[in-house]
């Protein structure tokens, strides 16, 4: 199981630092456009911590390689719809990150009451195309878009538990991650601490 835990407004910098990793092709296909760092900045500034849900793949040095956007309609006719935006650091494509965002997206909003979930897509984003029909969402392209949308059935127990264990295990896991950083920094702290008490005893006249 690939932990993925909620990003909340703590994690802005890491949001923002991911994106702003994002190659000039990959920027285009996330966002439409090919986004500058100050548009990227400009997104995160206005992410809706409180009604969206953010969900995040850490590595073990603490960098955010893989995430997801739940964006939950604003108006009171669609309150049962939500959309969703994924991006995948390209030195980790191929091992299905992307999928298991939209699979752990699509479980918490089965529990938040979602009944319909979109994405919208360049229709050369074929990666993204691909794992929402792969999941059952019909595909309507027009032109150089594309849309797609997934009836979700109702939340049941097995949905609510299965959420419940994941956010366990993933916040378990991100604490040991910044107890190990921690670690390594307080080594690497004393190591250079030592090594300039030995280049000092060393220079020091005999």
């Amino acid at each position: 199981m690939v932990p993925i835990r909620f990003l909340g407004s703590s994690h802005a910098e890491r949001i923002n630092q991911h994106l702003r990793k994002l190659e000039s092709s990959d920027r285009y296909l996330r966002f439409g456009y090919a986004a500058s760092d100050e548009q990227i900045q400009r997104y995160v500034s206005k992410i809706n911590f409180e009604r969206d849900e953010i969900f995040g793949i850490y590595n073990r040095r603490l960098e955010l390689i893989a995430m997801a956007h739940l964006a939950f309609a604003v108006k009171s006719d669609f309150t049962s719809c939500a959309e969703f935006g994924v991006s995948v650091l390209a030195q980790v494509r191929g091992r299905g990150y992307g999928a298991r965002l939209f699979d752990r997206a699509v479980m918490h909003a089965r529990n938040e009451g979602v009944e319909m979930m979109f994405i919208h897509a360049l229709s050369e984003n074929t990666n993204m195309l691909n794992i929402a029909r792969s999941a059952g969402a019909i595909v309507a392209r027009d032109g150089s878009e594309s849309d797609a949308y997934l009836r979700l059935p109702p939340a049941d127990l097995d949905s609510r538990i299965t959420e419940l264990v994941e956010e366990k295990v993933a916040k378990t896991d991100y604490q040991l991650k910044v107890q190990a950083q921690r670690f390594w920094d307080f080594l690497h702290v004393l190591q250079t601490i030592r090594r300039g008490v030995r280049d000092a005893r060393d220079r020091t006249p005999r």
